[in-house]
């Protein structure tokens, strides 16, 4: 199995998952987000936990924008599946260097989908792509404030957002137009070449293995800021604003069963759902209840440009096709695991 972004969240926890259960896993990871990010995003540490603890695994320094050595991996190892982690995953950052975003995660993906055409065409290919390939689209839904959230005032999206929401004729971010160029991509080489290809658009993907910074990761970093009594920002929405968290775990888990039973150009929405939603305001509550610290932050009126005010995904399509799969991890699951993790690190 390849595994690309194998440092981070859900590349991490891809290799500790398979390499359990008996693949060999190779890694490519040259750790960008220290680029991206600075030294709060190395994820040099996950990959030495990564070495330490798995019995199969090998990491590659490679860069998936160079296609020369893309190809020469896939024809040298011929891979049973690829997990495609890998990205430029800020929604914010994207907009300082336009032109590196595009290059890895549209130019990237088209490389490894490429490469797995001709050396591995049967071999199911699996992407994360994002639930910002919608843009700001969701944000026309009607909605009604509640207390402490938004909430959706439509009895359609009563259990949110599936997979026939528009994506295109709204403003995406840099980040979004990039990873909707990768997306389309993926699911045209499914349908095209009839490759066993499969888009996931996670809502918030999180766990303990996170490296969450300001401009990604949101609750990881959030549960960071609280720890240290760092000050966080809240960006417009009066801190309302709602997503759907899904332990990274349980994205692997459909991964799994995708693998096991794949289909050519599928898509799926893929978060917590409306059982593991909730907003910046409930998330400083939770976080304080844990750790006995107070929350400390400040409001900025400008809202993150093309962000949702509510998302949660609607999983009813993915529990359709793979009816195993289902949510393992809770809220109060993943509060835990992510204070306890920075607990250690900080």
């Amino acid at each position: 199995m390849l595994v690309t972004g194998s440092s981070g969240l859900i590349g991490s926890e891809a290799v500790t998952y398979f390499d359990q259960r008996g693949w060999e896993v190779v890694g490519v990871d040259n750790n960008m987000r220290a680029e991206f990010f600075g030294q709060a995003g190395d994820t040099s540490w996950s990959l030495k936990r990564l070495l330490d603890s798995t019995k199969n695994f090998r990491h590659l320094n490679l860069d998936i924008r160079n296609v020369d050595s893309i190809m020469e991996l896939y024809q040298t190892e011929k891979f049973d599946a690829t997990v495609h982690c890998a990205a430029q995953p800020s929604h914010d950052k994207a907009r300082d260097f336009p032109l590196t975003d595009f290059s890895v995660n549209a130019v990237g993906t088209i490389n490894l989908l490429e490469a797995n055409r001709l050396h591995s065409l049967e071999s199911p290919f699996v992407t994360m792509s994002t639930n910002k390939v919608y843009g700001d689209a969701p944000n026309e839904i009607k909605l009604k404030e509640l207390e402490t959230r938004w909430e959706y005032d439509d009895p359609a999206y009563a259990n949110g957002i599936d997979e026939s929401m528009r994506i295109d004729a709204s403003k995406h971010s840099i980040f979004g137009a990039s990873k909707v160029a990768a997306d389309v991509m993926v699911q045209e080489y499914g349908r095209y070449f009839d490759m066993p290809t499969c888009c996931l658009r996670g809502g918030c993907l999180t766990g303990p293995n996170h490296s969450g910074v300001e401009l990604h990761g949101f609750l990881s970093f959030l549960v960071n800021c609280n720890l240290q009594e760092r000050e966080y920002t809240v960006f417009g929405y009066k801190g309302k604003q709602v997503r759907d968290n899904i332990h990274s775990l349980d994205v692997i888990r459909f991964i799994e069963q995708f693998i096991d039973k794949p289909r050519s150009a599928a898509v799926y929405n893929i978060g917590g759902g409306k059982q593991n939603s909730l907003s910046i305001l409930d998330a400083f509550d939770r976080v304080s209840q844990l750790t006995g610290k107070e929350m400390r932050w400040k409001y900025s009126d400008e809202n993150r440009s093309g962000d949702h005010i509510c998302y949660y995904s609607n999983l009813d399509h993915m529990k359709s096709d793979y009816p195993e799969w289902g949510i393992t991890k809770s809220l109060d699951d993943i509060f835990s695991e992510v204070v306890q993790s920075w607990e250690q690190r900080v």
